[in-house]
């Protein structure tokens, strides 16, 4: 099983006594912190306009700073959200990365949550067709030597993008809450990203759907478990200093839907689930609930072990743990503190 680190860089301002300059100084030593300690990956969300759920609108850029300082750690960026970008020039970007960075990038994409289309001037009605034909041209982009599309949003004739496609595979991610999602995962023998926050028990028939198509298909499951997590070797102390930023953490993920479209127009566009109240009900959630309704993992590394154990008998194919170590505008100590303990007491005992 691989171990990594998720980041949503979720920015609370002057009460968290940081600016924006000093979370991203602090992410870039945590970055350090876990190459040298051995996790596997450390991803970023690509993210705009909503800086309580994210300041980080481009994570690539900020990787390719980190490849210098760091030695083995691979860089994700969780995900490219393809309606905001000319697909052609973001797979141009992802092979100028993959020199830059030596081969260590990995990246998903998607269509975006469902409150980035107006602040981004994009017609929310406009989203899933724009999705589907960026998604074409990046793919045609970046698998082929030479490419042609000709559609309603692009129109390329033979071109190609500089440097060349990469040769190697790539592990390529996918998220979200959409059985089409899943379905097409378990098609193109990808990787799936479960959103941070939601229990096994909320995507279970997706998560079915994609072992379902990846048997048909001829293709390995590959899942990775997403959950923050704090950790002291005193229970209640754990408890106390996680909590501000574990509510904050699930505050900063419901806050945007503040400035959601209608209900009607969120279904129509495909984006029902942030009419459904659900990340309304999470971010109310008392903080005890929070812990034992396995929301976020706070504790001792045994009580981390023993989620993960839990974790593992349930969800077939689970193939890497991430954990968020700086949610809700965390202190920096705190997470590097987690990923010392984590790193020292918790992957030693899968390894095993």
């Amino acid at each position: 099983m691989r171990f990594s680190i998720y980041s949503e860089m979720q920015y609370w301002g002057p009460p968290a006594r940081k600016s924006p300059e000093q979370m991203y100084a602090e992410v870039a030593e945590q970055i350090v912190h876990a190459d040298r300690l051995g996790y596997w990956s450390y991803a970023i969300i690509e993210h705009m306009f909503f800086e309580r759920f994210s300041i980080s609108p481009d994570p690539l850029s900020f990787f390719c700073q980190m490849a210098p300082r760091t030695k083995q750690i691979n860089f994700r960026t969780m995900l490219h959200v393809l309606p905001y970008h000319n697909p052609t020039m973001l797979a141009s970007r992802i092979a100028e990365a993959e020199i830059l960075l030596d081969g260590r990038y990995e990246f998903g994409v998607g269509r975006g949550h469902g409150w980035i289309p107006p602040k981004a001037g994009v017609p929310l009605s406009e989203i899933r067709d724009l999705y589907e034909e960026s998604f074409e041209v990046f793919f045609k982009a970046l698998e082929n030597e030479r490419f042609s599309h000709q559609g309603r949003f692009y129109k390329v004739d033979d071109s190609h993008i500089v440097p060349s496609p990469p040769k190697r595979r790539m592990r390529i991610f996918v998220g979200g809450t959409s059985d089409y999602t899943y379905e097409l995962a378990g098609r193109k023998g990808w990787t799936v990203a479960v959103p941070p926050l939601l229990p096994y028990g909320a995507l279970e028939r997706q998560l079915d759907i994609y072992r379902e198509t990846c048997a048909a298909h001829g293709n390995e499951p590959d899942i990775v478990w997403i959950h923050a997590c704090y950790m002291d070797e005193d229970r209640e102390v754990a408890k106390r200093d996680a909590e501000l930023g574990m509510r904050r953490f699930l505050e900063g993920n419901a806050d945007p839907l503040k400035e959601r479209a209608s209900d009607e127009e969120l279904e129509q566009a495909g984006y029902g689930f942030y009419a459904s109240g659900i990340m309304e009900q999470l971010a109310a959630t008392p903080y005890e609930e929070m812990i034992t309704g396995d929301i976020v993992w706070v504790g001792t590394p045994e009580d981390v072990i023993e989620r993960i154990e839990q974790t593992r008998e349930v969800c077939a194919g689970l193939t890497e743990v991430a954990i968020t170590v700086n949610p809700g505008g965390f202190e920096h100590w705190k997470a590097i503190k987690t990923q010392e303990l984590f790193a020292d007491l918790v992957m030693p005992h899968f390894e095993r």
